[in-house]
């Protein structure tokens, strides 16, 4: 069926239209009346769009969501007073490029996007409707109002878009949870959104579940329980057991107290402290609540470190810890200036980026040394949960809070360093986006109150210092990574790298193997070969190895001779010796030209390189065919130097 590229506007209230939907709708507004009989003069094709604000009586475009619904009027019935009733079928999403208010109705000019094709036998889509098959019954089951029909359609529905339409048309969602399926036209990603939506609806009918269970279970309990209760207290005064649990609800107390809690904290603790001591001390929800008052003393509330505002020395032990890296220490120097200007500073997050081993987590370590703070390392890489951020609610089975506030208790202050490792590796499945949990962490705005699920009350991060470390920012989440201040540290040169094996790597590695510092002496020129023909890295990981690996030989060398053992001396001529052979080779360009090479230039973490590029005419069809692991620019190159040939042939 040919849609036209202009279509009279239903805009809706409260719903959202899916294609494929056969729905009544009641029609009352004289203009949307009016776009009604203009379809059904023309072609019976009206856009359906959803309002952004219920109220609005007229609304523009920027009242109407982006994405409608093109649908098909099946019939018309015109209602006594005054409004009309009409039966629709969705036939297709439609883009809304713009909208034209005239007098009489809304008209809107569309782009209809074809539905792309799911890829045939994928295990990922097989999967995903499966899950979702699964879950809708599951919440059928668990007592939402979903047909037996609706259901056996599922059971029945390949197609992962049609899949995804009728199982969001059946939730009754949200009008923006609805829209958020509407926009999508991938199916795939369509039904993943789907999917996300039907585990959290699960979540929320499970818990709603419990409640009325144990509602009316508590009912038929409650008189019962009042009776034994009475008697028991009874007993245990005659017995003269009572005391201990008196004697551990006056610790807990004094433990508050002495905590200096904010205010909120305190009265909730206290609260929950005062429903402990009516219940029964044996009770599964007992032994929770004794685990969240111990957690809620534990806390540093009143504690904090005392920050080293002398600049010359942080300087100092930054320039004892690592070699390079000016622009961090400077900026850590300037972070700390202003904290020594102003008592409570909205300092920025730092987020350091670079290849694995050039020493972002040693240097937040370092950071937080010159600052006098405590250093707590998260390590975030294959975090799919939201709830490792924001913490367990207590209803569930071994409920705790979240990292962060296990961070603080770690740290028992309030203001140690935290650096959050690997943020480049968060990932996100039905559970929640543990990424967008960090957006509240790491916003100096709404950070200072912050709140746990498991505590359930506010928690104060403002004081906390807080440094991310990624390899790479493709994969951080735009809002969050507009949250960091980017700080790039690219790998070392040779000079650096020697600089740093013989200060930190060279120190660290004989005094680990059990050597004296006079019992190995390693001269600059070996420790250049090392760098230049073992180790192509942009960091130092692997030279360190190295470097370990020609200190226990040495080290076995010492052990076997013991006192006749005297001094060893590395040199560059020794060092294939303790290493064997070189690993790596220095390409050198060619001399002289030679027909069907060139030399071309590299660009790699590790630093520049050459690489040799042949070409060889053979007889064919004149298709260029290319060979080796290149990347897009690398081929868009090569075919553009092909072009070239042919056209000046």
């Amino acid at each position: 069926m040919n849609i036209p590229p202009e279509l009279p506007v239903l805009p809706l209230r409260d719903i959202v239209i899916y294609p494929f939907m056969i729905v009544p709708l009641f029609v009352s507004r004289d203009r949307s009346i009016k776009a009604v009989d203009e379809a059904l003069s023309q072609n019976r094709m009206i856009l359906l769009v959803s309002q952004k604000d219920l109220d609005k009586e007229e609304p523009t475009q920027e009242d109407l969501y982006k994405v409608g619904t093109v649908a098909v009027i099946m019939r018309m019935l015109k209602l006594p007073d005054g409004r009309i009733r009409i039966l629709i079928q969705g036939l297709s999403r439609a883009r809304v490029e713009s909208v034209i208010t005239g007098n009489d109705y809304v008209k809107a000019s569309i782009v209809t996007i074809p539905e792309p094709l799911p890829p045939v036998n994928s295990l990922e889509v097989e999967a995903l409707v499966r899950n979702v098959r699964s879950l809708m019954e599951r919440a059928a089951n668990l007592g939402k109002n979903i047909s037996p029909e609706v259901l056996a359609i599922i059971a029945n529905l390949d197609d992962a878009g049609r899949l995804a339409d009728l199982s969001a048309s059946n939730l009754e969602l949200k009008v923006e949870d609805a829209q958020s399926v509407l926009d999508i036209f991938d199916p795939i990603l369509r039904l993943r959104r789907v999917n996300d939506l039907l585990s959290k609806e699960i979540d929320v009918l499970t818990v709603q579940q419990e409640i009325n269970t144990q509602a009316r279970a508590d009912i038929a309990r409650s008189q019962r329980e009042y009776f034994l209760r009475q008697q028991l207290k009874a007993i245990q005064s005659e017995l003269g057991e009572g005391n201990e649990l008196f004697e551990e609800i006056e610790q807990y107390r004094d433990k508050i107290l002495k905590a200096k809690m904010p205010q909120p904290a305190e009265e909730e603790s206290l609260r929950q402290l005062k429903k402990l001591e009516r219940m029964h001390p044996d009770t599964a929800e007992t032994a929770t609540l004794r685990n969240w008052l111990d957690i809620m003393t534990e806390l540093p509330w009143s504690k904090s470190s005392k920050d080293n505002l002398n600049l010359k020395k942080a300087e100092k032990i930054l320039d004892e810890d690592h070699y390079g890296l000016e622009r961090v220490k400077e900026r850590m120097v300037e972070a700390l200036a202003i904290r020594k200007l102003k008592e409570k500073p909205k300092g920025s997050i730092l987020c350091l980026v670079g290849p694995p081993g050039v020493g972002k987590t040693s240097l937040g370590r370092s950071i937080a040394r010159a600052l006098n703070r405590k250093f707590v390392r998260l390590s975030l890489g294959g975090l799919h949960d939201e709830a490792e951020i924001r913490g367990h609610r207590r209803t569930y089975v071994g409920a705790m809070p979240g990292r962060i506030i296990q961070a603080i208790q770690q740290a028992e202050t309030m203001n140690p360093l935290i650096m959050l490792d690997e943020i480049d590796k968060v990932g996100a499945d039905f559970r929640g986006d543990p990424s967008s949990a960090l957006l509240e962490v790491l916003d100096p705005e709404q950070n200072s109150t912050f709140r746990d699920n498991y505590l359930n009350v506010t928690f104060d991060l403002s004081n906390v210092m807080f440094m991310t470390t990624a390899n790479v920012l493709d994969t951080i989440q735009p809002a969050l990574r507009d949250r960091m201040e980017i700080i790039s540290l690219s790998g070392y040169t040779e000079e650096e790298k020697l600089e740093i094996a013989r200060r930190h790597l060279l120190p660290k590695q004989i005094e680990e193997n059990g050597l004296d510092k006079n019992d190995a002496k390693f001269d600059r020129k070996a420790l250049a070969k090392i760098i230049g023909e073992y180790t192509q890295e942009a960091g130092l990981r692997q030279l360190e190895r190295e470097i370990g690996k020609i200190c226990r030989k040495i080290a076995r060398k010492k052990a076997e001779l013991e006192e006749d053992f005297k001094e060893i001396k590395v040199t560059a001529n020794t060092v294939k010796d303790y290493l064997r052979a070189p690993k790596i080779f220095p390409e050198v360009a060619l001399k002289k030209d030679e027909i069907g090479t060139v030399t071309g230039l590299a660009w790699t973490a590790v630093g520049g390189d050459i690489l040799f590029i042949e070409a060889l005419k053979t007889r064919g069809k004149g298709k260029l065919q290319l060979t080796g692991q290149l990347g897009e620019v690398m081929q868009e190159s090569a075919q553009a130097a092909f072009s070239y040939a042919k056209a000046r042939a």
